[in-house]
Parts: structure tokens; C-alpha cells; sequence
């Protein structure tokens, strides 16, 4: 019984709601807080993230096609290494932007991968990377 009477006079620190009006409670030390203001923190994240990344939304357009007709604009053959490193920028661009997607409780991971460009002096390694650069704007 009185486990009882102390579920129902614990309260969301933030809300002021009784543990009783709410589908459920987060303790901490000597504070709690409802569902629905954990809700309202995740709404209220997004919108800060959301605000805080017009570049990342920016990026996101970016396919592997048009990252790779832009290339095809400043360096002359390499077609192979061109459409490598545009997969590979799109797939990193959407690794970061799929971080958003923690506020959504979302599972997908995308893996990290690495880029080692290789080969002798004079083919367009250094073209290559300063060229995406100005693409990204990095």
C-alpha cells in the first residue's frame, strides 16, 4: 500500500504531472520526468537540429551522379576513381545525416568506411580532393 501512495506522489520535475496522469517515468537522482516531456525534449531537438544543419541538408541533394558530372568538369579521365569517390562522399554524407535520425529511436547504422587515394605523381590525386572540396565546400 504504501508503495502505491509513493507511485502516485512522484512527479515530472518539469511537467509538475502525477507519475498516475502519464504513461510512464525516466528517475534520476531525486528527479523524474514523464514521457511526454521526453516527447516534447526530442521535438524540440530536431527542430534545434534541423535549424543548426542547413548544410548538412544541403549536402544531402548531392547524388553520386551529380558529384560526378561535377568532377567530370575539372579533371580529365580518372572515370573509375571519379565514380569511387562520388559513392563514397554520397555514402558519407548520408552516414552524417542519418545521425538526425537518433531522435527518431532509429536502429539503421551505416558504416564508415576510409579512402586511400594512391598512385604516381602528376595522375590528379591532389585535383581530385581539391575539386570535392570546392563541391562541398569543406
Amino acid at each position: 500500500m504504501s508503495d502505491r501512495k509513493n507511485y502516485r506522489q512522484i512527479k515530472c520535475s518539469f511537467c509538475g504531472r502525477d507519475a498516475s496522469e502519464v504513461g510512464g517515468m525516466i528517475a534520476g537522482k531525486d528527479v523524474y520526468i514523464c514521457d511526454l516531456c521526453v516527447g516534447s525534449a526530442v521535438q524540440i531537438l530536431k527542430n534545434n537540429l534541423d535549424t543548426l544543419s542547413p548544410q548538412i541538408r544541403r549536402d544531402a541533394i548531392l547524388t553520386p551522379e551529380l558529384i560526378k558530372s561535377t568532377l567530370d568538369q575539372f579533371v580529365i579521365g580518372q572515370e573509375k576513381a571519379k565514380k569511387i569517390l562520388a559513392v563514397a562522399v554520397y555514402n558519407h554524407y548520408k552516414r552524417i545525416n542519418s545521425q538526425k535520425s537518433l531522435y527518431d529511436f532509429d536502429d539503421v547504422e551505416i558504416e564508415k568506411s576510409n579512402i586511400l587515394l594512391v598512385g604516381p605523381t602528376g595522375v590528379g590525386k591532389t585535383l581530385l580532393a581539391q575539386t570535392l572540396a570546392k563541391i562541398l565546400d569543406v
